[in-house]
């Protein structure tokens, strides 16, 4: 096990910036997720960190010394692709052992940690098959178990299961959680799939554009998102989101959008003097009541769609211009254009001024 911190590491191409001043601090024992979209140089920091890449700017450090000028091989980094590289004419407990002959492990040592990686994974039965004779998730624990046998400070994965079907990647998900708390190993784990993310990670940093978004535990990430590109990112179906002004009435400041109008508490008068660039108010789906309840926004709204998800139901809304989800439980009567009240818990609102969050409940700090 290791501690990986990175200090303000960026990385161009020529004229193009892919990672821009990245500081982050991975614990030791933790299994932190590098959460993005496609292109917004997540796979590239995984391969900096294991010295495939050198950056621009920065550096990496593992337990507290800088790696930056060591090669792949001596960083004790262990890597699991997309792809799962196997050597096709070899079989599968020779490619459990390639690295480890080629590092001039004893052979009782081989053989030790290959039993111990097969009962670990559950291949024994595998090992004297080559790779054309497995399946994709059987090949993939073989590639996992190439790792595990070097018994590396570092594990990194690049998003190692997308390959996969849906309901082999569900399955092939808890293994590796499982795998990862029986090991209690640093694993730094690539993907674009949020519910991968949130399923696997006790840390969740989200990527975009070069930038770390935010870096924090799965809940929190989705209970208090830094900014409405997180709130975007994370959630299934994403939260509601929608770009407004703020409005005096009285004594009283209100966020408008369309026809939504929600009063704003007196604390954040402060964060809103002068008057922000951008407002953004947002819910999640399942925030959505159909019922009253205190301390609610009311609103009108046109049923539009409605989704059957089997265990519940999306119901697809308009208010005037703005569009919204709600999500709802299965003795819902809704049908298609009919007009429904939706309350909004105030609670559950989320506020982002000039795309930063606030806490539209506790006082604001002097």
């Amino acid at each position: 096990m290791a501690e990986l911190e990175l200090r303000a590491v960026s990385k161009s191409f020529r004229e193009q910036q892919v990672l821009r001043d990245m500081s982050l601090l991975v614990p030791n024992g933790s299994f932190t997720i590098l959460l993005g979209p496609s292109g917004c140089g997540k796979s590239t920091l995984l391969r900096i960190i294991a010295g495939l890449d050198a950056q621009t700017a920065g550096h990496v450090l593992i337990d507290g010394k800088e790696v930056d000028h060591l090669p792949p091989a001596e960083r004790d980094i262990a890597m699991v692709f997309q792809h799962y590289a196997l050597y096709p004419h070899l079989s599968v407990r020779e490619n459990l052992a390639f690295a480890l002959k080629m590092r001039r492990v004893p052979r009782h040592v081989i053989d030790e940690r290959i039993e111990d990686a097969a009962q670990l994974l559950e291949i024994h039965q595998l090992l004297d098959r080559k790779p054309k004779d497995l399946s994709g998730g059987q090949r993939q624990r073989v590639a996992m178990g190439r790792a595990i046998v070097r018994k590396p400070k570092l594990f990194l994965f690049d998003e190692p299961l997308s390959n996969l079907d849906a309901q082999l990647r569900t399955s092939m998900r808890i293994e590796l959680k499982k795998l990862q708390q029986r090991l209690q190993a640093t694993m730094i784990y690539v993907t674009h799939d949020q519910v991968e993310a949130m399923t696997l990670g006790d840390r969740i940093v989200v990527i975009e554009g070069g930038r770390i978004r935010q870096a924090d535990d799965p809940q929190q990430t989705y209970n208090a998102p830094a900014d409405p590109f997180v709130a975007s990112f994370i959630g299934t179906p994403p939260m509601n989101l929608w770009e407004g002004n703020l409005r005096t009435q009285g004594t009283e400041h209100l966020f408008q959008s369309g026809d939504l109008t929600v009063p704003l508490p007196a604390h954040l008068l402060p964060a809103l003097q002068p008057a922000p660039s951008t407002l953004t108010l947002g819910i999640r789906p399942e925030a959505i009541s159909l019922q009253d309840s205190p301390s609610s926004i009311r609103v009108k709204a046109q049923v539009e769609l409605i989704e059957d998800l089997g265990a519940d139901l999306l119901i697809h809304c308009r208010m005037g211009d703005l569009k919204l989800v709600a999500r709802a439980d299965r003795t819902s009567n809704l049908t298609a254009g009919d007009t429904t009240l939706l309350f909004f818990p105030i609670s559950k609102l989320h506020l982002f001024i000039d795309h930063r969050r606030v806490d539209l409940t506790m006082t604001m700090p002097t």
